[in-house]
């Protein structure tokens, strides 16, 4: 599935010998991942193209004209379009090609060298596991290294995932956002340092009863109970009083597996929570704590009689989603995202929306939902040919039809050019040679 690649900015910069061209801001998940040119773009481009052919999607064409700011804009998006394009296989976004150049991406932007230092990854229970690395080392290295210091089996690696966390002042945490494999944690890290955020690792994957593929491993194990233990310090989680009685008494006893086998039954254990968020259902303006995980994204809304309602949007009546950028808080601090996704509610469509700063967190999530499902849908399927009699395996084959969901990363209702002056056609006098 596409990653959530966008370009926020275009940036006219003049070169010392006179000169100008366009820098283009490349976000990841609504964080700066670095800046690039056209013509950087496209010669990386030229390299994945000698080694993937037509498995790459077409690059935005040359203007041999003098380019207008409508020209540039129309170039954002498809330059836009197409790193998200490029993600959809895997073997390039694996590939030497894809990893090295937004490598040099970050470090380049951020003027962050390759050498050694020293990384914190943080585990649930707030203890922290210091590593000796590159800072040019990526997230999925970064992962195995800590893996391996914990003693979790390589095989296991797979279930987990490096985040960026945010504490607040009110002792409140929040999940910014899942680090991507080829992404550099140490440089992000630096770059987001205004939000004070952390590198920590948990489970990725909402489906919960996969928790049992990993309860024969002892450090798996611990991972999933420190998880679980700061669920339900937290309030991520909602288990009866009977459920906490119990809960409580399994902890002091230090019962891990039966521990994580009760939690299990508890609603909302393994959902993602995201921060308070406005949204419009049932009437705009009603604020709504924010649940998904086990195929639901499911909503406590806040009306405005002061009443609470809760209400479960089930994944597999929902058609597609959206994340769009709407601009700046009035105060200039905060990006305003909006999350809207088209839900079928009792045979009708309709579309629902969530303004959330962790609105691609959120679609980061679904996207996983999906893809699990996906998985065992195949899984079922290969169990069932296996079965059949071999009279039925010379007939028409069952096939099992997955509800195709249809998102899109990013939408940019406000596109931004800085410029270092106020000329209205400041494009017309960029030529292609200069990009």
């Amino acid at each position: 599935m596409k990653l959530h690649f966008s370009i926020t900015a275009a940036e006219e910069l003049r070169e010392r010998r006179g000169g100008r061209y366009v820098l283009y801001s490349v976000c990841l998940e609504g964080f700066l991942l670095g800046k690039a040119r056209y013509s950087q773009l496209r010669r990386w481009d030229a390299q994945l193209r000698q080694l993937f052919g037509s498995a790459v999607p077409a690059f935005p064409p040359k203007f041999y004209l003098a380019m207008t700011k409508s020209m540039a804009d129309e170039r954002r998006t498809q330059l836009e379009q197409y790193l998200q394009n490029v993600t959809l296989d895997s073997n390039i976004t694996k590939s030497d090609v894809f990893i090295g150049f937004f490598r040099k991406l970050q470090q380049d932007t951020f003027k962050i060298q390759t050498q050694r230092a020293f990384l914190d990854v943080y585990l649930a229970d707030g203890s922290n596991i210091r590593l000796d690395i590159q800072t040019s080392d990526t997230a999925e290295r970064i992962l195995e290294v800590t893996s391996c210091e914990m003693g979790l089996s390589r095989e296991l690696i797979k279930y987990f995932s490096l985040f960026f966390f945010q504490d607040h002042d009110d002792g409140a945490l929040s999940v910014v956002k899942k680090v991507a494999d080829f992404e550099l944690p140490y440089v992000s890290l630096q770059s987001m340092k205004e939000l004070h955020c952390k590198l920590g690792i948990r489970k990725w994957y909402m489906d919960p009863s996969l928790d049992v593929l990993l309860m024969d491993c002892r450090t798996s194990l611990n991972l999933l109970y420190m998880q679980a233990i700061q669920e339900v310090k937290r309030n991520w989680v909602r288990p009866t009083e009977g459920q906490m009685q119990k809960l409580k008494f399994l902890q002091k006893n230090a019962n891990k597996a039966k521990f994580l086998e009760l939690i299990r039954e508890t609603q909302f254990y393994g959902y993602v929570r995201l921060d308070p968020c406005i949204c419009d259902y049932p009437e705009e303006g009603c604020s709504a704590d924010i649940y998904v995980g086990n195929n639901e994204i499911n909503c406590c809304i806040k009306l405005p009689t002061n009443q609470t309602k809760e209400v479960s949007f089930k994944v597999n009546r929902l058609r597609s989603w959206q994340v769009t950028f709407l601009g700046t808080t009035k105060d200039g601090e905060e990006d305003t995202l909006e999350f809207s996704f088209e839900y079928n509610d009792s045979g009708t469509w309709q579309w629902i929306i969530l303004y959330t700063k962790q609105a691609f967190l959120l679609s980061s999530c679904l996207k996983k939902i999906i893809s699990e499902q996906m998985m065992k849908a195949a899984k079922e399927s290969q169990e069932t040919e296996i079965k059949m009699p071999e009279s039925m395996k010379n007939s028409k084959k069952p096939s099992i039809q997955q509800k195709q969901v249809v998102h899109s990363g990013f939408v940019s209702r406000k596109r931004f050019l800085v410029r270092p002056n106020e000329d209205d056609c400041v494009f017309e006098k960029i030529r292609e040679e200069d990009l």
